[in-house]
């Protein structure tokens, strides 16, 4: 198996396949007010898997991506587990990723050597500048990125429908879940409520 492949794991927006595929291809994701420049290669993932890792996904700061609201970060010392989705790609690739999430152009290497020895790289105090090993999948390291977990973590703020929805529908490719099982994994998460009932947030996910 080829080393110069990673697996990147999302849980957030990016669960979705189509709109991951933004950041690789490039272009503006439908509901999105954000064009993404793409990567150096636009090749698609060469793979992807339905994961469970460590930690508990929690919703903050406000997204002008998503017209306000709250976007979903990784607390990687909380208990429990998160429901990711780990796309294939290469370094190279996973760079590329991790500059436009940081709002940089794509193009910078990333020291991925130091990332998986010391299975954690904090590049900033932004808020996916903080890159960690979360899982080992198939010999090769899974890899998310999240905020601080410092006085930089972002204030807890509730998600927008639109987003909401795109998680679930995320959820639903990589893991399978039902209308209920989705409300059941997202109602408990830090910003849902009490902006989120359980009836509102049934007719986000099922439209």
């Amino acid at each position: 198996m080829s080393t110069d492949h990673i697996w990147y794991a999302s849980y957030g927006s990016n669960l979705s396949a189509a709109r991951f595929g933004f950041y690789l291809s490039g272009g503006r994701p439908p509901g999105a007010s954000r064009t993404y420049p793409g990567a150096r290669d636009a090749t698609p993932p060469v793979a992807d898997r339905a994961l469970h890792v460590p930690g508990e996904i929690f919703f903050g700061w406000d997204s002008p991506t998503w017209g306000g609201g709250g976007i979903a970060f990784l607390d990687l010392a909380a208990g429990g587990e998160a429901l990711v989705r780990a796309y294939r790609i290469t370094h190279e690739q996973l760079a590329d990723v991790v500059a436009q999430e940081m709002h940089r152009d794509p193009g910078d290497a990333l020291d991925v050597d130091e990332l998986i020895g010391a299975r954690r790289l904090v590049l900033g105090p932004g808020r996916y500048e903080t890159l960690a090993v979360v899982a080992d999948l198939e010999g090769e390291p899974v890899v998310t990125f999240t905020c601080p977990d410092d006085d930089a973590r972002p204030a807890v703020n509730a998600p927008s429908g639109a987003y909401l929805a795109m998680i679930a529908a995320g959820l639903r490719e990589a893991h399978g879940l039902s209308t209920p099982q989705i409300r059941d994994y997202l109602l408990p998460a830090p910003g849902v409520r009490p902006t989120w009932t359980p009836e509102r947030l049934d007719e986000v996910l099922a439209a």
